[in-house]
């Protein structure tokens, strides 16, 4: 075994370097927008406000929802800014709950700018990852946090999918997006991922769930659908609050229901939720 660094880049029960925050500041429930000014548009549908706070360029807030409290903590984009956010919850908060509220280009027909996807697992097309686990090591979504999920959008009558997301290191060649003054090296990606299936890409999913799972936390991923890759298409206007609103209210409504089941896990004395256990309230 190797020797232990005694530099700590993240001390337990300390203010954390890169999001600022300490001991008791962060609820174990949490959402995750990439874009820092998401968290405001999340704190305003709070019922109360207990703090909002701004490091470098991660913005958070905690307050109560419904009577649960949540907090709201911006990744910025990308899965090495993913890293570094999930790292720091993870010494602030034993088991975290962490939903991911995004958005993404979808890939498959019959998906509708402004749709959500709900991401069961994903691609690991990125390498940060791989400093942690194996290049095999599947990147899964809790299942618990999909049914909760699947049950916010119902509930809200948003449209949704259900499926695997590519997790890609960037936006433009990295997706397979041609760019006129750069080579890329995969032009057919974007074709590849659809001929198998993928519903969609996105730049974070995968360490979030990797991450998160490795540290003992539950973690779902819900995005809005941005960009339409088999049209071209994109997001804009009305369209595209409406969908960052639809992705919010989702995230926020499956932290609520998450806690309800852990609730009636709790009552049933049960280590995992199970249809029977349901009791809708």
């Amino acid at each position: 075994m190797p020797n232990e660094d005694v530099r700590v880049a993240v001390p337990i029960g300390e203010r954390q370097y890169h999001i600022g925050l300490g001991p008791g500041e962060l609820s174990d429930y949490i959402l995750l927008p990439g874009d820092q000014d998401r968290v405001e548009r999340v704190t305003a549908r709070f019922d109360s406000v207990e703090r909002t706070h701004r490091h470098r360029e991660f913005a958070s807030a905690t307050g109560t929802y419904k009577g649960l409290r949540i907090s709201c903590v911006s990744t910025g984009i990308g899965t090495d800014n993913v890293e570094i956010v999930i790292a720091e919850i993870l010494a602030l908060v034993e088991r975290p709950t962490v939903i991911r509220i995004g958005s993404c280009g979808a890939l498959q027909p019959g998906m509708e700018l402004g749709d959500l996807v709900i991401s069961t697992g994903s691609v690991r097309l990125e390498t940060t990852t791989n400093w942690f686990v194996h290049e095999g090591y599947p990147a899964v979504a809790h299942y618990e946090a999909v049914l909760a999920l699947v049950e916010a959008a119902e509930g809200l009558g948003h449209p949704h999918h259900v499926g695997i997301t590519a997790t890609a290191p960037g936006f433009y060649g990295a997706q397979g997006r041609t760019i006129p003054q750069l080579p890329i090296r995969y032009p057919d990606l974007a074709y590849e991922m659809t001929r198998q299936g993928i519903l969609n890409f996105e730049m974070e999913a995968s360490a979030v769930f990797v991450l998160a799972g490795l540290g003992g936390g539950r973690a779902g991923v819900v995005c809005a659908v941005y960009a339409n890759r088999r049209t071209g298409a994109f997001v804009e206007g009305e369209i595209k609050n409406q969908a960052e609103a639809a992705a919010i209210d989702t995230g926020l409504e499956s932290l609520r229901i998450l806690a309800q089941l852990d609730r009636q896990k709790s009552m049933a004395g049960a280590a995992r939720w199970r249809p029977s256990l349901w009791t809708p309230s």
